[in-house]
């Protein structure tokens, strides 16, 4: 496990040249103000998630509109056979591990120097499946 996360990691923080850097003042209250370029293009909106890895700060957008899964794994579970206690522990299980799996799609995505939008990601059609 601690592999995978590790690799993860490796992916989300690619060890190549940022495309913009800014440099910005931390207030004495610790507070930081988001570049207005990097602000729209990212399409921040009232919250983000800081993560940290190792020495560095990362700021992620939090992307509400298709984060949550919760049916689907749930049927998938109910398929599976999970019920009573087992399924609420395996549900909450899968959940944990949907953020780290969408961003591993993405840096693959990017990885692969495509770029493609949510709706390509995780749109409607399956057919290429």
């Amino acid at each position: 496990m601690v592999m995978v996360q590790k690799e993860l990691e490796r992916m989300s923080m690619p060890n190549r040249r940022p495309k913009k850097v800014k440099r910005i003042s931390v207030s004495s209250k610790r507070q930081i103000s988001i570049p207005k370029e990097f602000y729209e293009t990212l399409n921040i909106g009232d919250e983000v998630n800081l993560e940290l890895y190792q020495n560095q700060l990362v700021i992620r957008p939090i992307r509400e509109g298709f984060d949550d899964f919760s049916e689907e794994i749930l049927a998938d579970l109910i398929e599976e056979g999970y019920s009573g206690a087992d399924l609420m522990a395996e549900f909450k299980n899968r959940k944990a591990q949907l953020g780290n799996a969408v961003d591993s799609l993405i840096a693959e995505t990017m990885a692969e120097g495509k770029i493609t939008t949510v709706a390509d990601l995780f749109g409607e059609d399956d057919d290429e499946l």
